[in-house]
């Protein structure tokens, strides 16, 4: 059981916006969520 806050920028580096633009299956998983209206490049503040 893991008690330890996790780290957001790891997961951002990892699987985050920039990371999917760089692959053509990424991009299309960009752009869907873009057009579901989801909002893929905003990062939310702790």
């Amino acid at each position: 059981m893991e008690n330890r806050r996790k780290s957001k920028a790891k997961r951002a580096r990892k699987s985050g916006f920039l990371v999917r633009q760089n692959t053509r299956k990424g991009r299309k998983i960009n752009a869907s969520k873009r057009r579901t209206g989801r909002n893929v490049n905003i990062t939310k503040k702790v």
